[in-house]
């Protein structure tokens, strides 16, 4: 016996459920996309520093990789407003909810990378070389904990009732929570 009451089943139809994934996807973006925006801005405005022509091979080539890092984050996350526009009222919402998980679970993965490039070039210039190297590992290992591991983790811990699907898609074959 588990110490887990069953999940209580939602009545909702297939419509409907791709309308609360999207939204819910969408509340999702907006959290992100801001943090992506401040990133990309920040990376944007170190170019015209006077600091930056003192950079090295290394360090140029970690900003230019971060900042490219940075706007496929971003791309990535707005592309689901740019799929849902191009396809309303086309009867795709179900097709546009997968492909923008999709496309958000690896706009957040490109992410990590950004948030690496980036705290490993600022801990370069401020302390050097191998202060930056390990700061970056600390923050890959840090995004890859809280953002792959622990959901991995929680996944595993969840109690599924007998009968209930598999792989995170409900009876239909839709994305569900």
């Amino acid at each position: 016996m588990s110490d887990h009451p069953p999940r209580p089943m939602r009545h909702e139809t297939p419509l409907e459920r791709a309308d609360r994934n999207f939204a819910e996807l969408l509340q999702e973006l907006r959290v992100t996309q801001t943090g992506v925006q401040i990133l990309f801005a920040f990376l944007l405005t170190l170019a015209f520093t006077q600091r930056f022509p003192s950079l090295d091979t290394v360090q140029r080539t970690t900003y230019v990789t971060t900042l490219m890092l940075a706007m496929l984050a971003a791309a990535l996350f707005t592309a689901p407003a740019a799929l849902h526009r191009s396809l309303f009222q086309q009867h795709a919402k179900p097709a546009i909810v997968a492909i923008s998980s999709r496309l958000a679970t690896l706009g957040l993965m490109v992410l990590m990378l950004a948030f690496t490039g980036s705290v490993l070039l600022v801990v370069d210039v401020s302390l050097g070389r191998a202060a930056g190297v390990c700061a970056g590992a600390s923050t890959l290992l840090v995004c890859s904990g809280l953002w792959r591991v622990l959901p991995w983790l929680v996944r595993r811990t969840l109690v599924r009732p007998p009968g209930a699907p598999q792989g995170g898609q409900d009876r239909e074959g839709s994305p569900s929570d």
